[in-house]
């Protein structure tokens, strides 16, 4: 059922002719599909043959640069502060960044980041070769564990399916996990159906900040998650329709894990969320105490945010156990506008005084770090 929003069926087919709604609304056109013989695919980003620094790596899907798979590219750049310049194209693979291979930065060639897309379809109950299954973090189509980590108009996707999985019951598909410190991502998308995007650090008491400017994702269930540090500005998120389920409700957008001892988790500002499903159907958000830190209290705070129909006014917010109620975390919103805004009982949407906002801003979350700098 395709959707003008950007809405991707998710299979294997019409990855690169999704509708361009929700891309317009990030100041996205689509580009005409190149032709063979056409433009250099790294543009303005030079080519293999003259590359501008000695520590830019060139990927290109049909044998044009350096490497085809971006993971060759990741095992190939030892050390630190090198850069991949990845040509337009699908990359049909998994991807992981160790820790050691820090300050790594990633560029779309493409004037869109729907140029650029790297996916795969394990999810959670996937069998793994070797016998057991991938479970939520071994599904992620990429994994960022290194620190300084950048990424601009890339595309990050997991296509698996629910409808092409009947009776499998691990069904949360990643399509990016980060948890490196000052990891940032510009003009980047990420699509997917359950925990898409998983901000996380790599240890409970690891803060890692990470930073998503100009940013489109899309899930139905938790689908943005963990417990990193995270700032969330002028992006896109958008609630999925889903032939799966009756009744409300569909899902969640957000559900942070903060560690108890963090004091800033999630923080979502001057954004957006829409929805193609009936309107309030999706929760705003749920917390999630993971059992591995069953002390953790999460934190979110959505503020200066359009918030669609899709989000229940009247009740925003859910439980995901109810030894950990929702009403006992850090939740929180300011001056956010849109038909999912509306206030309809204020126990049910904490709010913050002027005064508080000003501890939840960019700088406040992000410290001496300045990504969009």
């Amino acid at each position: 059922m395709p959707s003008p929003h950007l809405r991707l069926p998710l299979s294997r087919r019409g990855f690169l002719t999704a509708g361009a709604g929700a891309g317009a609304a990030l100041g996205l056109t689509a580009l005409p599909a190149r032709a063979a013989g056409g433009p250099r695919p790294f543009g303005r980003y030079g080519s293999p043959a003259a590359r501008r620094t000695p520590g830019t790596l060139y990927v290109d899907p049909h044998g044009r640069g350096d490497f085809t798979s971006v993971q060759a590219a990741v095992t190939a750049a030892d050390g630190s502060g090198r850069t991949l310049v990845l040509a337009p194209g699908v990359y049909r693979e998994t991807v992981s960044v160790d820790a050691g291979r820090t300050e790594m930065t990633w560029i779309g060639a493409g004037d869109d980041p729907r140029d650029v897309m790297i996916v795969y379809d394990n999810a959670a109950g996937t069998p793994k070769p070797g016998g057991g299954t991938y479970g939520t973090s071994g599904s992620a189509t990429t994994t960022v564990r290194a620190d300084g980590f950048t990424a601009r108009r890339i595309t990050f996707a997991n296509d698996w399916l629910r409808a092409d999985h009947p009776g499998m019951s691990g069904t949360q598909a990643v399509a990016l996990k980060v948890m490196g410190d000052r990891s940032a991502f510009h003009h980047c998308r990420f699509l997917g159906h359950q925990d898409t995007l998983y901000a996380d650090t790599g240890a409970l008491t690891v803060f890692a900040r990470q930073y998503f400017s100009h940013c489109y994702a899309e899930g139905d269930v938790d689908f943005v998650f963990g417990r990193a540090t995270a700032v969330f500005e002028h992006c896109h998120f958008r609630t999925l329709d889903r032939t799966d389920l009756a009744g409300a409700p569909y899902g969640f957008v957000f559900a942070p894990s903060t560690a108890g001892p963090n004091p800033r988790g999630y923080l979502v500002t001057r954004s957006r969320i829409s929805s193609e499903a009936p309107d309030g159907y999706y929760k705003l958000a749920r917390p999630w105490v993971p059992s591995s830190d069953p002390t953790a209290r999460p934190s979110l705070v959505v503020r200066e945010t359009w918030l669609g129909p899709g989000i229940d006014a009247v009740a925003p917010y859910a439980n995901m156990s109810d030894a950990f109620p929702w009403q006992n975390q850090r939740f929180a919103e300011y001056r956010n506008l849109g038909p999912g805004a509306r206030v309809t009982a204020a126990e049910n949407r904490p709010r913050l005084t002027a005064a508080e906002a000003g501890e939840h801003t960019e700088r406040a979350y992000l410290g001496d770090w300045r990504p969009d700098a």
